[in-house]
């Protein structure tokens, strides 16, 4: 694959960093407090993407205020164990990169179609068909892996411009208040703070340096949140209606449920996850100038998809890579896996421990907006910076990136263009980043493969390798 996307060294100052020769910095292990506050700021970026779906989802299907909550704890604590299994890992499960998985936001709608207005009954059928769909993803897994050398720097750079762009609207609700049912949705109070947000995070990395500069992000959030409570904007009541321990007891809701349809709905689910997932490993892998082969793509997707089939027993949703997280690792340049593992734990101890899980809530959803710009920003940032190495003047690569792009934003920039389609489709459809890939993996293959001989001159310069196909991936 094509070289790792730099940015310019006098872009960001990355700290010197004393790392034993041979190790590698994605396998680097930092001093307790830095491993603590850097894996607390992943979390930080990740919360409320972890807690939304439940969020949403609960209420969805009647359950109660308090059972909402239950899921959401549920839903940190499973995060937690998805996490670990990702970066740690054992045998042949798990990607070994900085990777975060968090509950995936593609299964929400599917989830409330399968489970509206049915209560805890829902809740099990959803759950039942979450635990065939990933046994199944985990058997497919080594043959969905092989696809990796289908994704040369033209797709996968469009993949990561599609993910950052995809997940900018994610912050712009955020900035707005989050809810837009609220009298003060999209309100000059709440831009505001998202805006000073903004201001304080891109101030603090230019100001700051070495390991406070890495940290930037979390200080403008905590700085964010301590001018907003003065202001009205942070509630409390999270912490004072919070039990001290509570741990997700297994089925909860009582025992798991299966109905085909529900079970081929949450498949497709799971199809599109793995294809987002891939996506995000070989945006990662080029960013921690590790890129992700064929063997971490498989480890990688069995971690999704063992995490996805273990979450249920524990009351939580299917769980995939958070392409956030993925933003902050190139932003801050901490590459360590044992740092997300770190996060990983936290994510544990949160769901494990209600009273501390609402104290990361009391960061304002306009505060966490303000950050998320400069998060996904970079994202996006990373996708274009691949898209100057995939070739762009040769053949047609510059036409698969323009198609691509543009039918990947559709959901984006008009989010009712599908309405009329089933809502099975939907699953894909209103999923830029899934139907941005799609669509460049297959003009990819009919541009670049079709016709050419395999490993050929002219298909190394057209997919924008430069190198063989199983030189690529390894």
């Amino acid at each position: 694959m094509a070289a790792q996307p730099r940015f310019p060294k006098d872009a960001v100052a990355v700290p010197e960093v004393e790392v034993p020769e041979g190790t590698h910095p994605v396998d680097e292990t930092l001093p307790p407090l830095k491993m603590f506050t850097s894996g607390l700021q992943h979390v930080a970026a990740m919360y409320a993407g972890v807690v939304a779906p439940p969020m949403i989802v609960g209420p969805a299907v009647g359950l109660s205020a308090k059972e909402t909550a239950f899921l959401m704890g549920a839903s940190l604590f499973t995060a937690g164990i998805a996490t670990l299994l990702q970066t740690l890992g054992f045998w042949k499960v798990g990607a070994r990169l900085p990777f975060v998985n968090g509950v995936s936001f593609a299964g929400v709608t599917p989830m409330i179609a399968i489970g509206k207005d049915r209560g805890a009954d829902g809740i099990t059928i959803i759950f039942g068909a979450i635990i065939v769909a990933s046994v199944l993803g985990f058997v497919l897994t080594p043959y969905f892996s092989k696809l990796v050398r289908f994704f040369p720097p033209v797709v996968t750079g469009t993949v990561i411009t599609l993910i950052g762009v995809s997940l900018l609207p994610v912050a712009f609700n955020w900035s707005q208040g989050g809810n837009s049912t609220a009298s003060d949705y999209g309100s000059m109070k709440n831009i505001g703070m998202a805006a000073l947000t903004l201001v304080i995070v891109l101030a603090l990395r230019k100001i700051l340096r070495g390991f406070l500069q890495q940290i930037a992000i979390l200080l403008g959030l905590v700085a964010g949140t301590v001018i907003a409570v003065p202001l009205g904007m942070t509630s409390f009541d999270a912490m004072k209606n919070a039990d001290l321990v509570g741990f997700p007891t297994p089925f909860h809701f009582g025992a798991p449920q299966f109905e085909i349809a529900a079970i081929i709905s949450m498949c497709i689910v799971m199809l599109v996850c793995m294809t987002e997932s891939t996506a995000d490993m070989l945006a990662l892998g080029k960013i921690v100038d590790r890129p992700a082969d064929e063997r971490t793509i498989e480890g990688g997707l069995r971690a999704d998809t063992l995490g996805s089939a273990i979450s249920p027993l524990f009351n939580g949703f299917m769980c995939s890579a958070f392409a956030q997280n993925i933003g902050l690792v190139a932003m801050t340049k901490v590459r360590s896996r044992f740092v997300v593992a770190a996060g990983g734990g936290i994510l544990i101890l949160l769901g494990l421990c209600p009273v501390a899980a609402s104290v990361i809530a009391l960061v304002p959803l306009p505060v966490l907006g303000g950050a998320g710009i400069v998060l996904f920003g970079s994202v996006a940032a990373s996708g274009i910076q691949t898209l100057a190495s995939a070739a762009l003047e040769k053949g047609e690569n510059a036409l698969i990136v323009a198609a691509s792009v543009g039918i990947g934003l559709i959901p984006i920039a008009a989010p009712e263009f599908y309405h009329a389609f089933p809502k099975d489709a939907l699953v894909v459809l209103d999923s830029g980043i899934s139907t941005g890939c799609i669509v460049a993996i297959v003009l990819n293959l009919a541009f670049n493969h079709l016709g050419k001989k395999a490993g050929s001159e002219e298909e190394q310069l057209l997919d924008g390798t430069g190198i063989p196909a199983q030189a690529a991936v390894h």
